[in-house]
């Protein structure tokens, strides 16, 4: 690591370690009571006897009826291969029942990777219905899906005679874009549906607070008469030597999971903007930085609605130990023309533009 010399003696050559971005998961999620797993071959007689009941398939678009043994078989091997291209995720919903597993039903992730959105699709079998097993499942898929592919929205669509499906879909926080109709196999011809769509900002809880602001909240009276209040917030941009700017991805169970900010957090009490800063980014990237190495470089003044976060952006060049992901974030450096490829908080989008022209 090269050191520099003068008044501002920090390391200027950052190397990135961080979790990979946008890779399909191989192994189980686990979802509350259920378990969300990879298909696997010996699935195949329980998926078929599930799948192959006219109550469930009526409402599935792409599966004729009668459901062939054959085509649970193959469609099984080809979530393999859709996997390794990164074009779909298909997983088993599972349930634990003393020593052995049941399989509950099926949900899985189309990826369109240039529109940068998932299409879901899930269903689960009638024995089954009335066990929180959709909305859990879906729920959990869309979160991490949210948080961890590079993606910026997820659709799903329901047969406007699915009452349930419709159901789940608005309980976990999807939002009705509009109507379609859609062939369904099973039933011989198109049928009217309901399309819906999430995006970060539509989940409860991804997008509803500031994203430095993770603390418990205050149990005071005060604090339940609503009002709103000023958070001061101080961030960074991190420049390396190609002037290429340091971006964290927010980890799933975090408010605004998903999004793409610049490294930082809420000043404290007593603490300077430049003190702040300091210590959430030895706390988050585990790097020494020195005041003299921090220079203010513009600010934003942003109305979440509950309220109000005024935030300065120090530039910084300099600064001892590698950026390091240390609170589940991913990390990633990113040329100033592709900022605006990454979904951000609204405050944080002024930042593009005139990080663009200065770099």
């Amino acid at each position: 690591m090269r050191r520099t010399t003068g008044h501002c003696s920090l390391s200027d050559t950052p190397v990135v370690s961080s979790v990979a971005a946008g890779r399909l998961p191989r192994g189980a999620i686990e979802a509350g009571p259920f378990r969300l797993r990879p298909l696997r071959p010996d699935d195949a007689a329980v998926i078929h006897r599930l799948v192959n009941d006219w109550s469930v398939v009526r409402m599935l678009s792409r599966l004729p009826f009668p459901y062939p043994r054959s085509l649970t078989d193959d469609w099984i091997a080809s979530t393999i291969a859709e996997h390794d291209r990164g074009d779909a995720w298909h997983l088993a919903v599972t349930r634990q029942d003393g020593d052995g597993e049941t399989v509950l039903g099926c949900i899985g992730l189309r990826i369109d990777a240039p529109q940068k959105t998932a299409t879901l699709g899930y269903w689960i079998g009638r024995p089954y219905w009335g066990t929180g097993a959709a909305s859990t499942a879906a729920e959990r898929v869309t979160r991490w899906a949210l948080a961890n592919l590079p993606i910026a929205r997820i659709t799903a669509s329901a047969a406007q005679d699915n009452a349930a499906s419709i159901a789940v879909l608005r309980k976990i926080g999807f939002r009705e874009v509009g109507a379609g109709r859609q062939p369904f196999l099973a039933r011989g011809g198109e049928h009217p549906v309901t399309l819906f769509e999430a995006t970060h900002a539509d989940m409860p809880g991804l997008a509803t607070r500031n994203p430095s602001e993770d603390a418990a909240p205050d149990p005071s009276p005060a604090a339940a008469v609503p009002a709103r209040r000023s958070v001061l917030v101080a961030a960074a941009a991190l420049l390396d030597r190609d002037n290429r700017v340091l971006l964290a991805r927010r980890p799933e169970g975090k408010p605004m999971a998903g999004l793409w900010e610049f490294p930082g957090g809420k000043i404290e009490q007593d603490e300077t903007p430049e003190d702040a800063l300091i210590r959430e980014l030895r706390e988050e990237l585990g790097i020494e930085v020195s005041p003299a190495c921090l220079a203010p470089f513009t600010f934003a003044s942003h109305d979440y609605g509950t309220f109000h976060l005024l935030m300065p952006l120090f530039l910084c060049r300099r600064w001892k130990h590698t950026p390091t992901a240390r609170e589940g974030q991913t990390l990633r450096w990113v040329h100033a023309a592709e900022l605006a490829d990454y979904p951000m908080p609204a405050a944080d989008l002024p930042f593009i533009p005139l990080l663009r022209d200065l770099l």
